[in-house]
C-alpha cells in the first residue's frame, strides 16, 4: 500500500471557479447590501451555486422567485443569467429600484436575438428547456425564437424561411455538443446563419478544454458545482467523454464517498464558474487526508476577463451618500 499511496495526486484544472460574470454578480449583491442596507432582494438565484445563495442569505438578501413578491418601492437584483423584458416591465409597474447584474456576456445573445428578430429571421435557439438563461433570451423576441434542445429536437424545426435563419447559444453549454447540434441543423439548413461571434462564454469553453486535460490522465474527475449548473453539468459530461473512468458533480467535499477513490492512482479536480474557491479548498483538503496529498495544477489557458459593476450600482457607489 506504501507505494501507492505515495503515487496518488490531484490534476487540478486551471481556470476552474468563478468567472467575470458570476463575480460580478455576486459583487453587486454583496455591494448592494452595504449601500442601501438590508434587504436586498434577488430575482432567482443570483448564480446557480447553494453556497453562494446561503452566504448573501446570511448577509440580509432575499431570494424570490418572482417580482411580485418583492414589496413596492424596494430594491431588486436581476441575476446572472438575465431576464426578459417583460420582467423589466413588471418591476417598472411595482415601483422596484433595479440593479442588472445580467452578464454582459448573456446581454450580448439578448442584443443578437433583438438584431435578428428586427431583419424578421427565425432563430434557433440552443439550449436546456427552462433554463433561466434561455427563458430571458427568448423573452426578447418570442416570434422569432424556438428553443432547440439537443440533437433530438432538430427533426422537430420548422421555420418559415430557410434563407433567413440564424442559431444563437445559452452560453453555458458543452462546445461540443453544441457544434454537434449545429452540424445536425446545418444538414436541414444548409444556409443557417452563424451568429456574429461564439455564443458560448470565454469561461465555459476554458473550464471544458481545462477538464478535457485533466481527464485525459485521471480515473476520477470530482466537479465541483451545484446540480441546477449548466455549466458544473457539462463539465462532468465532458471528463466523461475525453477520458474519465468516472466523474461526479458535488456541491461541496461532504458529498465525496470514499469508494469513489478505490483503486484510484489520480484525481482530477475542477469547479464550475459559480462556485467559489473555499469549496474546492475543502475538497483537496478532503482528498489529502485520504492520500491523495500531491497537488498539481494544471492551467490550460490564462484568464484575465474583468467587467465593471452595473452601472445603476456604480452611480450610487460613487455618491457621497445613497438614498434608499
Amino acid at each position: 500500500m506504501e507505494p501507492q499511496s505515495r503515487n496518488r495526486r490531484v490534476l487540478v484544472a486551471k481556470p476552474r471557479g468563478y468567472c467575470a460574470g458570476v463575480d460580478r454578480a455576486v459583487v453587486a449583491v454583496e455591494k448592494a447590501l452595504e449601500q442601501y442596507g438590508a434587504p436586498i432582494y434577488v430575482r432567482k438565484q443570483i448564480v446557480h451555486n447553494t453556497h453562494v445563495v446561503k452566504t448573501l442569505e446570511s448577509k440580509g438578501a432575499i431570494f424570490v422567485e418572482e417580482t411580485e413578491e418583492v414589496p413596492e418601492g424596494e430594491i431588486v437584483v436581476f441575476s446572472a443569467h438575465g431576464v426578459s423584458p417583460a420582467v423589466h416591465g413588471e418591476a417598472r409597474d411595482r415601483g422596484l429600484r433595479t440593479i442588472d447584474a445580467t452578464c454582459p456576456l448573456v446581454t450580448k445573445v439578448h442584443n443578437e436575438a433583438k438584431r435578428f428578430a428586427a431583419q424578421d429571421y427565425d432563430i434557433l435557439l440552443i439550449g436546456h428547456e427552462g433554463h433561466e438563461e434561455v427563458e430571458g433570451t427568448s423573452g426578447e423576441a418570442p416570434d422569432h425564437i424556438q428553443l432547440v434542445d439537443g440533437l433530438d429536437s432538430v427533426d422537430d424545426v420548422r421555420v418559415k424561411d430557410p434563407g433567413k435563419l440564424v442559431w444563437l447559444s445559452q452560453t453555458t453549454l458543452s462546445v461540443d455538443e453544441t457544434n454537434e447540434t449545429v452540424a445536425r441543423l446545418k444538414e436541414r439548413f444548409p444556409t443557417l446563419i452563424d451568429p456574429p461571434s461564439d455564443d458560448i462564454c470565454y469561461a465555459t469553453q476554458n473550464r471544458q478544454v481545462a477538464v478535457k486535460e485533466i481527464a485525459a490522465e485521471s480515473e476520477l474527475v470530482i466537479v465541483v458545482g451545484s446540480e441546477n449548473s449548466s455549466n458544473s453539468k457539462r463539465l462532468v459530461e465532458v471528463a466523461l467523454d475525453h477520458g474519465a473512468d468516472a466523474s461526479y458533480l458535488v456541491d461541496n467535499a461532504s458529498f465525496i464517498q470514499d469508494a469513489w477513490l478505490e483503486g484510484v492512482t489520480t484525481v482530477g479536480v475542477t469547479s464550475g464558474a459559480s462556485v467559489p474557491e473555499e469549496l474546492v479548498e475543502e475538497v483537496l483538503a478532503h482528498l489529502a487526508e485520504r492520500g491523495f496529498a500531491d497537488v498539481e495544477q494544471v492551467e490550460s489557458v490564462h484568464e484575465s476577463m474583468r467587467f465593471a459593476l452595473p452601472h445603476e450600482l456604480r452611480k450610487d457607489l460613487r455618491a457621497p451618500v445613497a438614498q434608499r
